[in-house]
Parts: structure tokens; C-alpha cells; sequence
């Protein structure tokens, strides 16, 4: 191996899934990566601004699953058979012709699951100003779940104090920053979750008023009355992130469905309203 070059280690999605993501769906691995910027624009990315990253912190997101599946009209296309996982992450540039990046920078965007990426033209990445907090909360809470979790919760349901709200799914990281943020607004804040564990995360670490665990419960128009103790009509707010049963005891809410991507059905792809943010009717 050259003086330029490095090994680079990568996921590689190997072919489009079917049913329950398995891990034989995946690859693992090495490559050679030239670290010569000439080298880069002719070979690999053929763009006159190049930048090259050391990734140091990779998201796993529910939305990925969307991804690994043969289908073409979702606000985002399907991963590439053969190609590199893509996904947001946390990255140091250590090679760059672009005016707006320096070797050196941290980073934060969207890159591929592997040690090194190539970025043509910096495309997606945001320069991170700010190193006071952990570079982790940069795929987290300062992150897109933060980013979907604040607009969903402020911008479309527009909070006010003392009104209730229902999280499904809320233990997930775009699920328990919407509880937070409504607790902080003086709401009184219901989740669900999918075990013992997660329940007790929201209740006792969160904050939450109270949740429970809907894979046991039969009725869900009962168990909110019993967690809400009031008519579930009167619940302000939904954040929406799991199957769709709880949606029918529900008055008004916003929507970040993200249900059912190891089903073959295309509804639940089209139903997705992640990157919109646009409240659902009750059905």
C-alpha cells in the first residue's frame, strides 16, 4: 500500500429485503482508499470540489429500513444494491478542496457506513461550530431526531401549557425528545412502549407522566383513559411513530409514522410524513 493510501472498511448493502432484515443482507468490508484529491476527482467523485472524511460517529435510523427496499416513491430513494450504507453521521475532514471545509473541520451530515468517505462537493454536510458538547449529540439530539422532534412538536402541534399529549413509540430517539420538550411546556405527557425496560426509561429516567406497554394492552381507548384519566378525545396531541392502531383513538396529532417497513405493503411507505411534518387526520 501506497504513502496516500489507507484501508477503508465498509457495510455494503448486498441485495434489496424482503421480510426481516437478516445479517446476511449485509457485507463487510476493506477497501483501498487514495488520499490524492487529482486522484479522487478523476477516479471517484469527478467533481471539482472534493472533501474526504474520517467518520466518528454513525446514526442506525429507523428510516434506513425504508431504504433497503426495492421501492421508488418514498420522499428519499432505496440504497444501492452493492453500494455503501448511507446514513447521518459525525465526521473529521482530513482532505479538501472545497472553500467551505479545511482539513480539520468536524462535521456533521450525511455519509456512508464506512471509515472513509468521499463527499463530492461537501454536499450535506454542515460545519460544526460548536465543540462544547459531546460530538455524539450531533446524530442525536442536536441531530435529525432533534430537528424532526422540535419541528414536529413546536412548529406543527404549537404547544400550550397544561394540554395532554401521547408519544407511541416514545422511548425511540425522535419519541423521548418530544416527551421532553412537552414536559418542559408544562403538558401532561402519556407514552407507549414495547417493553417492561422502555416503560420504566419513560416513567422514572424521562420524565413522563406515565406510560405503559401496548403490546399488552387489547384496547387502547382503555388503556389511555387509564394513563390520560380523561376521554382520549381530549388528548391535545399525538406523536405518531409506530403501527397505525393506536391513530384511531386519537383526536388531533402530528405524524412521524414510521411503521410496518418490513411489511410489503406501499401504503406504509406512502403514509411516511418524516420529512414533511404535516398533521394527519384521524381516520
Amino acid at each position: 500500500m501506497g504513502a496516500n493510501e489507507v484501508v477503508n472498511q465498509q457495510i455494503i448493502l448486498k441485495n434489496y429485503i424482503s421480510g426481516l432484515p437478516k445479517e446476511s443482507d449485509l457485507e463487510f468490508i476493506s477497501s483501498t482508499l487514495t488520499l490524492n484529491l487529482e486522484e479522487l476527482k478523476k477516479s471517484k467523485a469527478r467533481e471539482e470540489d472534493v472533501v474526504v472524511v474520517k467518520n466518528l460517529y454513525l446514526s442506525c435510523d429507523p428510516y434506513m429500513r425504508g431504504r433497503m427496499r426495492d421501492y421508488h416513491k418514498s420522499y428519499i430513494p432505496p440504497f444501492t444494491p452493492g453500494s455503501v450504507i448511507q446514513g447521518f453521521g459525525v465526521a473529521k475532514v482530513i482532505l479538501s478542496n472545497h472553500p467551505d471545509f479545511r482539513e480539520g473541520d468536524l462535521v456533521s451530515g450525511t455519509t456512508g457506513w464506512e471509515e472513509y468517505s468521499i463527499i463530492p462537493k461537501g454536499t450535506s454536510l454542515t460545519k460544526i461550530r460548536y465543540t462544547d458538547v459531546p460530538l455524539s449529540y450531533f446524530v442525536g439530539v442536536l441531530g435529525m431526531p432533534g430537528f424532526t422532534a422540535y419541528a414536529g412538536f413546536f412548529e406543527v402541534c404549537s404547544p400550550k401549557k397544561g394540554e395532554h399529549v401521547f408519544v407511541s413509540a416514545a422511548s425511540g430517539a425522535v419519541g423521548q425528545l418530544v416527551g421532553q420538550f412537552a414536559k418542559l411546556m408544562g403538558c401532561y405527557v402519556v407514552g407507549s412502549a414495547g417493553n417492561k425496560q422502555k416503560v420504566d426509561l419513560l416513567k422514572h429516567k424521562l420524565g413522563f407522566d406515565d406510560a405503559f406497554n401496548y403490546k399488552e394492552e387489547h384496547d387502547f381507548d382503555v388503556a389511555l383513559k387509564s394513563a390520560v384519566r380523561l376521554c382520549p378525545l381530549q388528548i391535545d396531541w399525538h406523536s405518531q411513530e409506530n403501527g397505525p392502531a393506536v391513530v384511531f383513538t386519537c383526536f388531533k396529532f402530528s405524524c412521524f409514522f414510521l411503521s410496518m417497513w418490513s411489511l410489503d405493503l406501499a401504503y406504509y411507505m406512502s403514509s411516511f410524513c418524516w420529512s414533511c411534518m404535516l398533521p394527519v387526520p384521524r381516520l
